[in-house]
């Protein structure tokens, strides 16, 4: 399994009529794939949407793709406001539930994003193993992942809350446990986010 983790950057304004269009075409692009995930960031980068898609291989990934695009209305018709697109290809960990299907876990999603040195990765998957059931006893975690294609040597985890008081409480005692954080070496860079579910969004 891997996942594709698709960022747009749009115009100020546009982010509730973007969501709209995506909605609208939803239906015709889930009779190749299902959508495992949408969002729009509400703290940090502004006028960002989200979304995320589950396939078995890069060549179903390719194959749906092909086919979705002889679609009439697919892609959405987003009139011109998308003004930059990201992609990157995640692995996820042997620890991550799978992405997507009907899980209400929370009203905000929190994204968090680090860099590691080279060849750090395999390290930091054997420590997270380990703290993360600790961990889960305060909140789930919705997705823990690491880069194959895009910016290399990341790890991402996303995680559901309430809402910001949650995320406060959550974290306060989280951190008051020996096995957590994790502990992992090498990471160089930390980037987070706040991110609100669409109302079509499977992860709610």
């Amino acid at each position: 399994m891997i996942y594709e983790v698709r960022t747009y950057d749009l115009k100020p304004g546009s982010v509730a009529a973007v969501e709209k269009a995506f909605e609208v075409a939803l239906p015709v692009r889930e009779k190749y794939s299902k959508l495992a995930a949408f969002w729009h960031t509400d703290i940090g980068p502004l006028n960002q949407i989200i979304h995320v898609w589950g396939y078995e291989s890069l060549e179903e990934r390719n194959d749906v793709r092909a086919d979705a695009s002889k679609e009439a209305d697919w892609p959405p018709k987003t009139e011109g406001n998308i003004v930059n697109m990201n992609s990157e290809i995640w692995n996820p960990a042997d620890f991550m539930r799978p992405m997507g299907g009907d899980q209400a876990l929370g009203g905000i999603y929190e994204m968090r994003t680090y860099t590691y040195e080279p060849g750090s990765i395999p390290e930091l998957l054997r420590k997270w193993a380990e703290a993360i059931p600790y961990r889960e006893e305060f909140s789930p975690l919705a997705a823990g992942m690491w880069t194959e294609f895009g910016g290399l040597n990341r790890w991402m985890h996303i995680w559901p809350y309430k809402d910001m008081a949650d995320r406060e409480k959550v974290r306060t005692a989280a951190a008051k446990i020996p096995q957590w954080p994790s502990g992992a070496p090498g990471r160089v860079k930390q980037e987070n986010k706040i991110m609100v579910p669409a109302s079509f969004s499977p992860m709610h």
